[in-house]
């Protein structure tokens, strides 16, 4: 049984990764360039952040139910002393980078939308974007090094 929660968990894992990368390297670069694709003048700059937000608030209940799925596995693993030096820290920053991301950059952002379009234009509004930027590459990162570890760790067990 235990065999299958692992492979379950790497699937999960690999599928997070991905959806991280897909928003980040091909979603987000579309959005916020669609009058290349659609022509200017269609859609403004504000309307094209609208439909990324909504795209990461649906996104944001994968991002959760894996930063649950982790904080069980690798909870179980450091009860069974599976303790290892790369995949507890790496866990902890996924699990981290996960909530920050949903519970307060999305959050933020979205409460910033909503004053209107002058307030995205702002100071505050960029470095709480950036922020969100970074800690999504953070994010990828722990997750990357994280389903690389414990495949390193399940291959090893064989």
């Amino acid at each position: 049984m235990r065999r299958y929660i692992d492979v379950a968990y790497l699937m999960l894992l690999g599928i997070t990764l991905g959806l991280v990368l897909t928003l980040g390297a091909i979603v987000a670069p579309t959005i916020f360039h669609a009058d290349k694709f659609l022509g200017s003048g269609i859609l403004d700059h504000y309307q094209m952040g609208l439909l990324m937000s909504a795209i990461f608030i649906k996104s944001n209940y994968v991002l959760n139910f894996t930063a649950i799925a982790i904080l069980l596995r690798e909870g179980y693993a450091y009860k069974s002393f599976e303790r290892d030096s790369i995949a507890i820290p790496s866990a902890a920053t996924a699990v981290l980078m996960i909530f920050l991301f949903t519970l307060y950059y999305t959050k933020e952002i979205l409460s910033l939308q909503a004053m209107g379009d002058e307030v995205t234009n702002s100071n505050t509004f960029a470095s709480v974007h950036k922020a969100s930027e970074l800690d999504f590459q953070l994010l990828a990162f722990s997750l990357a090094l994280l389903l690389g570890r414990r495949l390193y760790l399940v291959m090893k067990v064989k």
